[in-house]
């Protein structure tokens, strides 16, 4: 492929400023074509952003012969669907996190890409953003010596909509659209990251639960976890808080330091050892799915390699099913 001319279906919130723009951006890509089911909002879309063609019917986007490539910004329960259907026309997929409803899923649409010979690319862009590629950088150089475990905090307060007696949670907490929760939405970023950087996780454990009833959704999780390498994990995450306990904080332990980070909340990276402390302020890009996409751009024409890939991708969902399903 010489140009890659994508098309989304799905241009919701996550499109507007994380990733649409950057498909313009990125040297030979050009967003050609959007699809949503409201064909007022896709064309409201389409004209904000200077998209030249829209689509209301999901068949109508991946039939169009100008679109060489697909990226699918629905929920999850459609995920599965949308790229078998790509797929099987000849485009490459660059789909959502996470990257189905379940590991099953994942595995079928990798199934697929394996027997069409599609690509398929997961949208885990802390693989390739610069404030996570610093973060990878400083453990591989042994700064804090030999890796002993990791500790995750992430506790959030609930929405503005999940709340009061009106409340009407969106579809994030509805886990036949989202196959979870806020868990299932965020988790998958984190464990997605660190089996890039500490390399695969072989077993987990944890207990979900919903404690306070806002909606059908689990809302805590604790989990343990252990990886190939020997290094250790735990972590809680808890959204039914009071904001003032907010906090989204990350640790890597090793034998001569630690590494304390944010996988949200764009903290500084400070890293501590016997010879001080040092703090890197690295900011996000714009567009923070700009990176990954042009990773992916560049494979699709054969000048590199993508860091997120499908079967990199399914690996968080199998770890969020060991944790949630005691699969």
């Amino acid at each position: 492929m010489d140009q890659i001319k994508w098309g989304i279906i799905g241009c919701g919130n996550v499109t507007e400023v994380k990733s649409g723009p950057a498909f313009n951006k990125v040297p030979n890509s050009q967003l050609v074509a959007v699809m949503r089911r409201d064909a007022t909002l896709a064309e409201d879309y389409a004209k904000r952003h200077g998209v030249p063609k829209w689509y209301s019917d999901v068949d109508d986007l991946i039939n169009d012969p100008e679109v060489n490539a697909v990226y699918i910004a629905t929920p999850p329960n459609v995920h599965e669907a949308y790229a078998e259907k790509a797929m099987r026309a000849g485009k490459p997929v660059y789909v959502e996190k996470p990257m189905a409803m379940d590991a099953a899923e994942c595995d079928r649409m990798n199934a697929v890409s394996e027997e069409t010979g599609v690509p398929l690319f997961v949208a885990y862009y802390r693989r390739s953003l610069p404030y996570f590629t610093k973060l990878k950088e400083l453990i591989y150089s042994n700064v804090i010596g030999d890796i002993r475990y990791v500790n995750i905090t992430l506790q959030w307060q609930p929405y503005d909509e999940e709340v009061g007696e009106l409340r009407k949670p969106r579809w994030r907490v509805q886990p036949e659209i989202s196959g979870g929760g806020h868990f299932h939405d965020l988790a998958s970023h984190q464990f997605n990251y660190l089996e890039y950087v500490l390399g695969p996780i072989k077993q987990a454990r944890g207990i979900a639960r919903n404690q306070a009833g806002l909606y059908e959704a689990d809302d805590i999780t604790v989990a343990n976890f252990e990886f190939e390498s020997g290094v250790l994990g735990n972590g809680v995450w808890c959204y039914t808080i009071n904001k003032e306990q907010r906090e989204d904080h990350a640790q890597i332990i090793g034998s001569r330091g630690r590494i304390s980070f944010s996988f949200f909340e764009k903290c500084d990276i400070i890293v501590e050892t016997e010879s001080g402390t040092e703090v890197y302020n690295i900011p996000y890009p714009e567009h923070v799915q700009q990176p990954l996409i042009d990773l992916i751009v560049k494979e699709l024409r054969g000048e590199g390699k993508s860091p997120s890939s499908g079967l990199t991708g399914a690996r968080a969902n199998l770890i969020m099913d060991w944790i949630t399903k005691g699969k």
